[in-house]
């Protein structure tokens, strides 16, 4: 399968991270929604990022060292639509500059709320305005 996902993260405290060439980067506690797409393979991007053993090849691989993958949202399609759904999120969620989106021009992929269930439905909102059908969950976490 072939799309876009959103992989939601817990940080139970406030933290301040070294992530790569971004340098530090402060996380509040809370819940946190990484947009990401996966053309090649949506299924096996989404087991990698909830492994707790991987490389540390993304951003969000730094966040997930200290932050625990509660869920995820995906949506099949045959086209990128991740700078799509982020602009969506950016709308009304706040944001860590620069995180995950070093390859396209927007501003992040990392969306933060200190309420999980407010995340999921901006998340899910922001499928549903791109065109996308989203499925929580899907046997992960």
């Amino acid at each position: 399968m072939r799309g876009t996902y959103v992989l939601l993260a817990h940080v139970p405290y406030d933290i301040v991270l070294s992530v790569g060439e971004l340098g530090n980067r402060s996380f509040n506690a809370g819940y946190y929604a990484y947009v990401g797409s996966a053309l090649g393979g949506l299924e096996k991007r989404v087991e990698r990022h909830m492994r707790e053993e991987k490389k540390i090849h993304w951003h969000i691989d730094y966040l997930l060292s200290r932050a625990r993958a509660v869920d995820v949202v995906v949506a099949q399609s045959e086209e990128r639509k991740e700078c799509a759904v982020a602009a969506e999120l950016a709308k009304h969620l706040s944001s860590i500059q620069g995180f995950g989106s070093s390859d396209c021009k927007c501003e992040s992929h990392l969306f933060y709320n200190p309420n999980l269930h407010e995340l999921l439905r901006q998340v899910l909102f922001g499928f549903k305005a791109c065109g996308l059908k989203p499925k929580k969950g899907v046997g992960y976490g």
